[in-house]
């Protein structure tokens, strides 16, 4: 019942038909039918379930979360804070601006992500300032919501629906469309274009993206409620240039292009290390990218799709763990985004078996190591030409 509700609601947020960004005609929408029904992810919510209440556990945060969310946000305001007040030299200074990408990368991981899944608490309120911590970043709550909750978590590595794996003009991440002859050395200049992912979010990425959705239809609000959507986007960026690069040159009295440089080298480390992370659980050699049948079906129940285009990585390393928000263990997080990311590696276990007994793959990297060769291996895969066949 839940995987049904949770299609129809995305499904319900298309008012009319997504376009095909490459040929600019209509897709059908997207539905998820198995050919051989399975009680998979009923078992399994029911194991979930049972393992809560016998423990007596909350799904949302506990007092582990709440330091670390104390910590991460500390570090960043604090690094911010020091830059101002003391003007250290020049390698201490990006040491400090360094250190601020690494914390803001973590708060996009921990924080943000679980707070704008409904996750951090069953508070409403603590859930929409958390959620807000992506300001930081300079990016836009409502669109991330509708390419992530809606589009990435619903039609997973689905070419033209999922975003998050969306072949880029430079990059291609998944098997749909022709390969370009420079897509070949991809896996050599792949991760230096990550670095830059959220100075190009903070810029431009979240017009681009508001245009786009209100003109597909994934937006579905009125042309006023828009209007007034957009003035404040624009507006928190504004406010965001201005707090970073205005106003400290200006109030203390900084030089302002090695102020530029930390600015960009914070952007560059976040940008790195959340595009990585995110790249280790959908593209890579074991996960798979279903095409829909010319009907627009997935022959496939939803959890169970889910299972084949998502993977976890290095689970046994608790510090990974504990600074990437629970995201690498994937697997978990797309069958239960509304569960706090700090109770994943105790029904992980739940998972695996309960995918072990029903024959259903549980992909995982044991190591950060081992995943990100597979992803180097994936991005060397999608670049050559007429793989499609081989890899759906």
């Amino acid at each position: 019942m839940l995987e049904r509700c949770v299609i129809y609601v995305c499904l319900n947020e298309f008012r009319k038909k997504p376009l095909n960004t490459k040929t600019n005609t209509l897709i059908k929408p997207i539905r998820f039918v198995s050919l051989h029904p399975s009680e998979f992810y009923e078992t399994l919510k029911t194991r979930v379930n049972a393992h809560f209440k016998a423990k007596h556990l909350s799904r949302y945060a506990n007092s582990t979360m709440v330091i670390k969310t104390m910590l991460l946000l500390s570090g960043y305001i604090g690094s911010f804070a020091i830059l101002l007040i003391t003007t250290p030299m020049i390698v201490n200074a990006l040491l400090l601006w360094a250190f601020m990408g690494f914390c803001l990368a973590g708060i996009g991981m921990s924080i943000m992500h679980d707070a704008n899944h409904g996750a951090y608490s069953k508070n409403k309120n603590v859930n929409y300032w958390l959620a807000h911590t992506l300001n930081l970043l300079g990016g836009s709550v409502f669109n991330w919501k509708l390419q992530h909750n809606y589009l990435h978590h619903t039609f997973t590595n689905i070419a033209n629906w999922d975003e998050d794996i969306q072949n880029k003009l430079a990059l291609r991440l998944n098997p749909d469309g022709k390969a370009k002859p420079f897509h070949r050395f991809q896996y050599l200049y792949a991760f230096a274009l990550y670095g830059i992912a959220t100075l190009y979010w903070v810029i431009a990425k979240d017009f681009f993206q508001f245009l786009r959705y209100t003109e597909k239809g994934i937006n579905k609000n009125s042309i006023t409620e828009n209007r007034t959507i957009f003035l404040k986007m624009s507006l928190a960026k504004v406010v965001y240039f201005v707090a970073m690069l205005v106003l400290p040159p200006l109030l203390f009295h900084l030089a302002f292009w090695p102020w530029l440089g930390g600015f960009l080298l914070m952007h560059f480390v976040a940008g790195i290390i959340l595009t990585i992370v995110f790249q280790l659980a959908h593209t890579i050699t074991e996960t798979t990218h279903p095409v829909p049948n010319e009907n627009g079906t997935i022959e496939n129940a939803w959890a169970i799709h889910q299972m084949h285009t998502t993977a976890n990585f290095s689970r046994g390393n608790q510090w990974l763990s504990w600074y990437v928000g629970g995201l690498n263990f994937q697997v978990e997080h797309h069958l239960f985004p509304t569960i706090c990311h700090v109770h994943y590696p105790a029904l992980a276990p739940i998972v695996k078996q309960t995918a072990e007994e029903f024959g259903i793959p549980y992909l995982e990297n044991k190591t950060l190591a081992l995943a990100i060769s597979s992803h180097i291996m994936a991005l060397k895969r999608f670049g050559l030409p007429n793989i499609n066949e081989a890899i759906n």
